[in-house]
């Protein structure tokens, strides 16, 4: 019984998590994406979030380093488009995962058209997960601070779960990965466990003040454009 990233389901140990990201990105792209943009998903895995985007009338390409995508990104991060083909370039947990800041921030400002949009994603605080590497977390202004360097401009930031219902989402994935091993029931237990801890989780999230969980967020959010040149 599993969802996607884009359609978490609350049996998910993330699904807190994944549900706000889901919302917040439709909110992003409905109000700052026109119908009709061809828009870059720059490492796009299994694309969680395309039909998504096609619901809004987005003309959405995967890329990633595999065959996942429709665009197959080559060794040094070059995606096989002109400059300025795309008029918004998606980026969803992905930044975490960059070896190279510098190459990968460049391919984005490359691909953009001059008026084109960045919704860009990354963790704030979360456990360690290679894809197949994993090298960074932020805090908003670090984050903020880093794109900033790299010629782009951020015109708002979104903090995603804040710390209190982390916490209980990194314990229920850490008792979920323990359940699952368990013979014929263990799958049973871990959805039911996964099901009360998210709505812990939830209730958590509700009472932390949205002050801290600004600057404390699990992911967040970010909507950028090209810094002029």
């Amino acid at each position: 019984m599993k969802g996607s990233r884009g359609t978490p389901r609350i049996w998910q140990t993330d699904w807190l998590l994944l549900r706000a990201l889901t919302q917040r990105l439709r909110e992003q792209a409905e109000r700052h994406v026109q119908p009709g943009t061809f828009m870059v998903d720059y490492g796009c895995g299994d694309t969680p979030y395309a039909e998504m985007m096609r619901q809004l009338n987005i003309d959405y390409c995967g890329a990633d380093l595999d065959d996942s995508g429709t665009l197959k990104i080559d060794p040094q991060g070059h995606i096989p488009l002109a400059d300025g083909a795309a008029g918004a370039v998606l980026s969803v947990q992905v930044l975490e995962h960059v070896r190279d800041l510098d190459a990968y921030c460049a391919e984005i400002r490359r691909l953009l058209m001059d008026d084109g949009v960045l919704l860009l994603s990354t963790h704030g605080t979360w456990l360690y997960h290679p894809h197949p590497e994993d090298h960074r977390r932020w805090t908003r202004t670090g984050l903020i601070a880093d794109l900033t360097d790299r010629g782009f401009v951020v015109e708002e930031s979104e903090a995603l779960v804040g710390p209190l219902a982390t916490t209980t989402i990194i314990r229920l994935t850490g008792f979920a990965f323990f359940l699952r091993r368990l013979p014929i029931i263990g799958g049973v237990l871990a959805s039911g466990l996964a099901i009360m801890m998210n709505l812990r989780a939830m209730f958590e999230d509700y009472v932390t003040p949205a002050h801290i969980r600004h600057d404390n967020a699990c992911v967040f959010l970010l909507r950028a454009r090209k810094a002029p040149r």
